[in-house]
This record gives C-alpha cells, structure tokens and sequence, in this order.
C-alpha cells in the first residue's frame, strides 16, 4: 500500500492524522497520506504568496515547458495513474484509461493556449483632446489561487484548476476530495519533475474546516471549485472580495424527437446516463422522448441498459462499478422507493449490493420527485413522454439547475430552436449532454454554476486585464 505524504512549499509533509483510502468496490486499502492541519495551511498561503513573486516573472515558454513536462508524465504514468484511479473512486479501468488520456489533452490544451494569451493595442486618440495617446492591454496573472476538487474526476478536474492558472503565472493551494486524494498527489509529483518551482504547487488533504481559509483569505485571489451546488453557493456567501468559479451540478435533461435516430440515440443515453455510475454532474438524468416514438426509443434503450456489465471496476469488461461509497448507494436505493411509493415505474433495476447500485430506469415521474427535480448522481435515469417539441423545451427548463442539455433530431431548424431556448451552458444536437471535450467552455446557469472551465476560457478568469495609456510628452 502506497503512502503519501502532501506537499507544501516544495517539501512532502508526513506528520498529522493519518488517512488511510479504502477501495468503494471491496473496502480493500489502497494507499494512505496525512490530513493537513491548520498550520499547514497558513504555510501553504505563505508559500504561494512568495512563489508568485517568481511565478509572474516566468516567461511564456517557461511556463508552457511546465504544462508540457506535466503532459508528458501523465501519459508515461498512463497505466499505473488509471489503475490507482480505478481504486480509489471506483471509476471501471477503461473509463478510467480516458480520464487520464483527456488529462493529457487538457493540460496539452493549455499550454497551447498560453502562448496564445496575448493582448491587444487601442487608439485613444477618439477625440481633439486625446490626440497622441494610445493605450495596451495584456493580461496578469492574479496572484495566489484556492482550488477544491471532487472525487469523480480526480485526476482530469484537477487538471483543469492547476493547468490554466500554472500556466497563466498564478500559484495554487488545492485541496484534493477526501475521498481520492492520492491521484492528485501523484500529479503533483509529476509537477515537480517538471520543474514548478517551490511553494507554487501545493496540495493538502484536510478536511473542510481546516480548509476554510482557501475560501475567507484575502490573500487567496480566486476560488475555483468543483462539488455540489449546496456547498458552492455557500463558499461563495463566505469567499468575500476574491473572485469564485464554481462548477455544480445538474439533472441533465435529453430530448429526443421523433425524426431522430432512435438507435443512436438509445445507446448514447445509456451510456451517457451509467457510465461511472451515473457520478457525473453532466450525466444522463431525464430523457424526454415524442409520443410516437416512446415505445420504440424504449424497445432499444433498455436492451442497452441490460448488456452493461457491472462488477470490478478492476475488470477490464467492466461497464458500471460501485458509487463512491455505501452511504451515496443507499441514498439512491431511498429516492427511488420514494419515487415508486409516489406513482413512479421501475422498468429496469435491482437490488443494491453495498455501494453497488444496478443501473435503473424509471417511467411515470412527476416534476416534484428528487428522482426529477434533483441532482441525483447515480446510475438513474427517467424516461418520460412529450408531444410537442416546445413542451419538451419547457421540461428541460422546468429545473433549478442548467448545466448541459441533449437534443436528438435531424432537424437543423429544432436544434436552434433549442439552443436558443434552453436554460443551460451548453446545448448537445446529435448526443447526450455527457458529452465533453476538454478545449470547450464548460459550466452552467441556474444553481449549476458560475464562470467557465477549458483552458481558453479559465486563463480568463485566471487572469485581469490591465491598461497602459500611453501620452505624448
């Protein structure tokens, strides 16, 4: 079993509580690291304040040849990072294989984008009294940034913290999910072959109280944080004058209208809706299907829900594997007995095995059952009936939440019609809402979310604009 220590200011600490990470399929240790105390995150806010001093000197290529290293370490660690991913979140090896292999793509990606981080010059000479001046623009990097990350993507949703806001010249404290801390660590040492300098990384397991200074200390200047919307809106109300990016979650809704291709769309949904146990905020939760095509689209779609295998996550034939942990299963078990007791059809699904829960599908939803109006991040979907396509708009729209949405149809005239009229941050015509490529803005509306994610979009939030004016002597 693998111990890790957790970095601050360059140097690996091994001293506090130890935390030793259990396997959700089997409870089996996989590793252990040390939970940070409260001293240790002073010194980490201390270190990243003294490392931007050398971090917003750093030249473009010095900073791409970080993004680049760390991308060259991920893909030589491919196998053994998937494998540790695997065992700590639960998340079945090949699909784990992809997480690692977008990670390369993200921080590729940003590296890319950095160099093109350029600015822009303006004339200021509009009127009489301004003739002779003119003004630039670049880009700053905003000094020391709190990033927190979830369990289900730990090694890809880190990426997306560290890459952009290393890349941009910022410094970064991250607290890792408690839950599936060792992958963030094993990148972090893949930063230091790649020659970030001390104190610019660091990463402490802690627990949310010992952690609360990344949210409330002025010293830290942008939060960026991935987990539930209960808890990213109250970061929010206690992060005073920095800057918040939150990515939350959401209860994605799928349309699919009668012209559509109703193979393709059944087998994008179901594995758009199961895949790592449905512990996406973009994965499938309500497909809303046209009258005359319901049975059909079921006909096809619960057959592709059936033929997925589910077991070890270890298994290289695994389909779905177990959620992250028993208690997140059972609560699952306990919305859809709810759902059912209320009117609701199970028709497919069965009995939970620890934190194993068998992907299910549900007919006969009302809008007020958790199963509809909440997030419910587990392998669940519900399947509902529509008529007219407006109304199926309007039942994506009816949800507090609007991250992304799905749309099959092979009408191009639908698809804009959707994209103008769905609440979400991204509109997906020919897939299912799960559907993401690292490059593109990425986050929500409603209570899903608060600025963007994907290199090209996070360097903005990473960074402020500044203006140089220019006068005649």
């Amino acid at each position: 079993m693998e111990s890790l220590g957790f970095l601050v200011n360059g140097e690996w600490k091994t001293r506090g509580e130890r935390l030793t990470i259990l396997s959700p399929f089997n409870g089996e240790p996989v590793g252990e690291t040390y939970r940070a105390s409260s001293e240790d995150v002073e010194q980490a806010i201390q270190a990243s304040e003294r490392a931007f001093e050398q971090t917003r000197k750093m030249a473009t290529y010095e900073r791409t040849d970080i993004l680049e290293g760390v991308a060259r370490g991920i893909q030589r660690e491919r196998e053994n990072l998937a494998r540790l991913i695997a065992q700590e979140a639960g998340k079945p090896l090949k699909t784990a294989r992809v997480e690692v292999d977008r990670a390369v793509l993200t921080f590729t990606d940003a590296a890319e984008e950095v160099k093109r981080l350029d600015g822009e010059w303006l004339p200021l000479d509009r009127i009489a009294a301004t003739r002779g001046r003119w003004g630039l623009v670049r880009r700053f990097p905003l000094g020391p940034i709190a990033a927190i990350s979830p369990f289900n993507f730990p090694l890809n949703l880190v990426a997306h913290k560290l890459a952009p806001a290393i890349g941009a010249g910022n410094t970064v404290v991250l607290k890792p999910a408690s839950q599936t801390p060792l992958t963030a660590l094993r990148l972090a040492r893949l930063f230091e072959e790649a020659g970030v300098p001390a104190g610019a990384l660091n990463v402490l397991p802690s627990s949310p109280a010992v952690a609360e200074p990344l949210c409330t200390d002025d010293r830290l200047k942008l939060l960026t944080f991935t987990g539930s919307p209960a808890v990213g809106w109250e970061l929010k109300q206690r992060a005073r004058k920095k800057r918040v990016v939150l990515e939350l979650g959401g209860n994605a809704g799928v349309i699919v209208h009668k012209d559509a291709d109703l193979e393709h769309a059944a087998a994008r949904c179901a594995l758009g809706g199961f895949s790592y146990a449905g512990q996406s905020c973009i994965s499938v939760q309500r497909i809303l299907v046209q009258e005359s095509c319901y049975d059909r689209f079921l006909e096809a779609f619960l057959p592709k829900v059936e033929s997925l295998k589910i077991g070890d996550p270890l298994d290289e034939e695994t389909d779905v594997g177990p959620m992250i942990n028993e208690r997140e299963a059972r609560r699952a078990e306990e919305w859809v007995a709810e759902a059912r007791k209320a009117g609701a059809r199970m028709l497919l699904g069965g009995e939970r095995q620890g934190a194993v829960y068998p992907p299910t599908v549900l007919s006969d939803v009302t809008r007020d059952m958790k199963v509809s109006c909440q997030e419910v991040f587990a392998p669940l979907v519900t399947v509902s009936r529509y008529e007219e396509f407006d109304e199926a708009l309007k039942q994506v729209n009816d949800s507090d939440y609007g991250l992304q949405a799905g749309v099959f149809t092979r009408d191009v005239g639908l698809m804009f019609r959707a994209y103008e009229a769905l609440e979400v941050g991204g509109v997906v015509a020919g897939d299912a809402p799960t559907f993401r490529i690292d490059p593109m803005p990425y986050g929500g509306v409603k209570d899903s979310g608060l600025g963007r994610e994907g290199a090209r979009y996070a360097l903005e939030e990473m960074t402020e604009r500044k203006l140089l004016v220019v006068c005649p002597m």
